[in-house]
């Protein structure tokens, strides 16, 4: 009976973003018990991988966010490249509409972050905190739906969570490069160059793509850019089709999604959502950078995603998706401020400072269940009637 509850749960589409949820109020319960000291000495532990005295040594965290991260982003990379050559990104025209909302639920975000904190020089750099989307748990989100959203709103959502994805890939490689060391990333190109001729040999066995992504990941660590983005680069050269005809991509896509969607992504949940909620007041929430986080996800995503989309079916460049009224895009634009997992990854890339990574928790998780909320709430009521007349 027990096992038949465990396997329904897995199987059903909202099991990521439960567990998900899970790991964050975890972490919450913890970071504000008895436990908190212990918690506190987990994750600032120290774990070296040394050879004669060189190699990496970091805290626990870093690890987390820095090395399980990094298989994340590899996992992005292979749903991109897949989208890109067989998917929902492969035809220009149905990447219109779901292209630019995901690009104005990006900038209206970080505008708003922006005009509450371009006078601090401190917090003034965490404007891409909440341009992101977590796409594990608005598919979670939508799920509950059931079948009262339509089929195509999911790909719609899905689209945009993807592309919101890739634009968040671009922003770190471009905004949060720490001290760049020319010479690791010189190296950085060795490895760059095997991954291309065991791409061109089409090779079956991906462990030699995987040797020689960790021997790039270690390059790119070690140059001052962010090490997560060697696991984005290294999916792109697994090969779609081997010599043989089989899909390699497809079958480490589908091998690694489960412990990406129920390991590493709870972990990193549990280590980087450990809100501390003593001394935080009304004001304290209200403080440029909570605040800034908290509007941008809530706000800035629903006028970013729902203003986009209506701008460009209004100007004739797209259509919305069969079955779908305005009220479910407008649904859709609550589910994309669900921030979570990006929010805090970015926002650890920003701050270093432990009391400005409470505030940007604070603003991430109370952003992100606003969202969640008013999302579900208003698909779960437009579910109840008739889809609005399509527009274009």
């Amino acid at each position: 009976m027990l096992l038949r509850a465990i396997d329904r749960f897995f199987r059903h589409d909202a099991s990521g973003g439960v567990l998900l949820m899970l790991s964050a109020v975890a972490a919450l319960v913890v970071a504000n018990s008895g436990l908190q000291p212990v918690y506190d000495a987990m994750l600032n532990a120290k774990l070296a991988l040394t050879l004669n005295g060189s190699g990496l040594e970091k805290p626990l965290v870093l690890w987390i966010n820095d090395g399980l991260m990094a298989i994340f982003f590899f996992l992005i990379g292979l749903e991109l490249k897949r989208e890109m050559l067989e998917g929902r990104l492969k035809n220009p025209r149905d990447v219109v509409l779901p292209g630019m909302a995901a690009l104005g639920g990006m900038l209206a975000p970080a505008l708003i972050y922006l005009t509450l904190n371009l006078g601090n020089p401190d917090t003034v750099g965490g404007w891409a905190i909440p341009a992101a989307t977590d796409i594990a748990f608005a598919l979670g989100v939508l799920a509950l739906v059931g079948d009262r959203a339509p089929p195509a709103l999911k790909v719609f959502l899905l689209t945009l969570a993807i592309l919101d994805d890739l634009g968040a890939i671009v922003i770190i490689a471009l905004f949060y490069t720490a001290e760049l060391k020319l010479s690791y990333l010189l190296l950085a190109l060795l490895p760059m160059a095997g991954l291309y001729l065991l791409n061109r040999l089409r090779l079956h066995r991906v462990a030699p793509f995987i040797l020689l992504g960790v021997v790039l990941w270690v390059l790119v660590l070690k140059s001052g850019v962010h090490a997560t983005l060697a696991g984005v680069v290294t999916a792109f050269f697994i090969p779609m089709t081997d010599k043989w005809g089989k899909s390699p991509l497809h079958a480490l896509e589908n091998a690694l999604a489960p412990y990406v969607l129920y390991l590493i992504v709870p972990i990193f949940a549990f280590a980087n959502a450990g809100v501390v909620l003593e001394g935080i007041s009304v004001a304290g929430l209200l403080a440029p950078l909570p605040l800034g986080i908290a509007l941008g996800l809530v706000a800035g995503k629903q006028i970013g995603v729902f203003a986009a989309s209506w701008a460009i079916v209004k100007l004739g460049w797209a259509r919305l998706p069969h079955g779908v009224g305005w009220l479910h895009i407008y649904g859709v634009a609550c589910l994309a401020g669900i921030g979570f997992t990006m929010s805090l990854f970015i926002g650890a890339l920003s701050f270093e400072d432990p009391e400005l990574m409470n505030q940007v928790r604070l603003g991430v998780m109370t952003g992100s269940l606003i969202s969640a909320v008013v999302g579900f709430t208003v698909l779960r009521t437009v579910g109840l009637r008739e889809p609005l007349p399509q527009e274009g």
